[in-house]
């Protein structure tokens, strides 16, 4: 452990480590990539899928190591959900930093299969990650404006299809599939902006959890919802590298899916979206606790000594 390290010094180490990892690994990452793009759609490509979601969540993996060896963050993480690498489930967590992917992928380590996760259309030009993102079929975002909804209304719900495309494609294998209810990190000045109710969230959003439960269909094991809380505060991810996120609490609980939710028409019937909209304000209303509760109980502990 290197947290005796000036925390630039140590940042640069890490940043070094992980970047010599992701080029060693990417190697054969790319080879699959190329070998799906080869593979005619069906049960082949699928299978070339799985081995490359297999490759990213070794790679993932070994980046947690690297951090938990070289920089000792303190976890305290609380998962009694049974899980398996071959199932499917349904993720959604609170969103504050993209330290968030890091501490999720700790969570669920190899229990669960790997996680698909929805990116920024921008992002796919990222170097070296974008095609891995790209070949892993992660589902690209495009946000728009509400003034640029306003001039062409033809654009709206295009994330929602996204959703949909990105979920059918994941229907064959086992996967994780993580949803950011909030649709972006959390900040005090974003959540004073939108008048969120929740004291430690923004006000979520239940379309793309509606679009992920339809289109995955009933062989969705159940919701699994994460609660992250960094008791210190959150903290970037240059500021992760340095040994600043020293403490993090993360608990998961297992949420049973209405079996309704799974058939029904979210855009066109307003009674079956208030239904969902209800359900996961619930969701909420009870994680807005429960990360208030983690922290009086964090602060008892540390007054305690």
């Amino acid at each position: 452990m290197l947290s005796f390290l000036p925390g630039p010094l140590l940042g640069a180490i890490m940043f070094v480590v992980l970047v010599v990892h992701t080029l060693v690994m990417a190697v054969p990452v790319y080879f699959t990539i190329l070998l799906k793009l080869i593979t005619p759609k069906g049960p082949y490509r699928d299978r070339v899928s799985i081995w490359m979601a297999a490759l990213a969540q070794i790679w993932a993996n070994n980046n947690v190591w690297f951090g938990d060896t070289l920089i000792g963050t303190r976890w305290d993480i609380r998962c009694e959900v049974p899980l398996s690498p071959r199932d499917q489930f349904l993720v959604c967590a609170n969103h504050q930093s993209w330290n968030d992917i890091y501490v999720l992928i700790k969570t669920f380590g190899y229990r669960g299969p790997f996680f698909k996760f929805f990116l920024k259309k921008e992002l796919i030009w990222v170097p070296v990650l974008g095609p891995v993102w790209w070949g892993l079929d992660y589902p690209f975002m495009k946000r728009h404006s509400a003034q640029t909804l306003m001039k062409h209304p033809e654009l709206r719900g295009q994330d929602l299809e996204a959703t949909r495309q990105a979920c059918e494609a994941a229907r064959n294998h086992p996967v994780l599939l993580l949803n950011f209810l909030e649709g972006t990190r959390f900040t005090q000045e974003k959540h004073d902006k939108q008048k969120s109710r929740f004291v430690h969230l923004l006000k979520p959003k239940a379309g793309g959890l509606a679009f992920a439960i339809q289109a995955m269909g009933e062989r969705l094991h159940s919701l699994l919802d994460v609660t992250i809380v960094y008791p210190d505060g959150a903290v970037g991810f240059w500021a992760f590298l340095m040994g600043r996120m020293r403490h993090v609490v993360v608990e998961v609980r297992k949420r049973a899916i209405p079996p309704e939710f799974f058939h029904g028409d979210y855009l066109g019937d307003a009674p079956f979206r208030k239904q969902v909209q209800g359900w996961v304000q619930e969701i909420w209303e009870d994680k807005d606790r429960r990360i208030e509760e983690l922290l009086a109980e964090t602060r008892a502990r540390s007054a305690g000594g």
